[in-house]
């Protein structure tokens, strides 16, 4: 796995490579200082995985992470909590609070390998006209019935979507937009640039987020009203 770290925090760089070094499986590419040089690097590279600090000087890691035209999967490394819902806006995969335990910083590694796992099985699907309490998934040369009964929450990350279900995870090449057209309307609700959840799933509703099971997911304000009509049953 390929990956680079930016922070112009010499500290929270060395803990970060340190970690990835003693994992060994981990092929560190690229550390920066600033947003300027990562930013030439990967015009020019590709890699797996970009450890991101949000707040630098000159250029924040939201600045870098929106100028990137195709951005890797990124992980925010930050001190302070506040940006965990701009990062959802952005597509990050995770949000790690400084300091950085090993423990945690492993969780953002099985975050990353399960995304780059699933979007090695790249799944396609087709719509059971007869049938709309499914959709079959292909991924290879299997087909997959999926029912729409057991997925809880979409979640899109760039030009992938990620469509959790209770026994599995599948990533389909598209737009949340795109799966918002697919999955039936009176079963799921867009909440959020990103995410879409199934109405029946929700567990509780805490302010400007909804929770499913283990899951956070966050209430875009554009996305509110709209939220509060549907499970209002108007």
């Amino acid at each position: 796995m390929n990956c680079a770290i930016v922070d112009d925090e010499p500290l929270a760089r060395d803990i970060l490579a340190g970690y990835m070094k003693s994992l060994g499986y981990i092929n560190l590419v690229g550390s920066f200082n600033n947003a300027f040089d990562a930013q030439e690097f990967l015009k020019n590279n590709t890699i797996d995985a970009l450890f991101l600090d949000v707040e630098m000087p000159e250029m924040s890691g939201i600045d870098l992470l929106r100028s990137l035209p195709y951005p890797p999967i990124t992980v925010f490394t930050t001190a302070f909590r506040n940006y965990a819902f701009e990062g959802f806006e952005l597509g990050v995969i995770d949000f790690l609070l400084k300091p950085i335990s090993f423990s945690r910083f492993n969780v953002s590694l099985d975050k990353i390998k399960d995304f780059l796992s699933l979007k090695a099985d790249n799944a396609d699907f087709e719509i059971d006209k007869d049938e709309p309490a499914f959709i079959f998934v292909k991924s290879g040369v299997q087909r997959i019935k999926l029912f729409f009964a057991d997925v809880t929450h979409i979640q899109g990350l760039k030009d992938y979507a990620i469509v959790h279900a209770t026994t599995r995870k599948i990533v389909i090449k598209g737009s949340v937009k795109s799966m918002q057209q697919l999955f039936p309307d009176a079963q799921f609700i867009r909440v959020h640039k990103s995410f879409i959840v199934a109405k029946e799933k929700i567990r509780r509703i805490e302010k400007n987020r909804i929770i499913i099971g283990d899951h956070q997911i966050p209430i875009g304000r554009n996305y509110k009203e709209e939220f509060e009509r549907k499970i209002s049953g108007e």
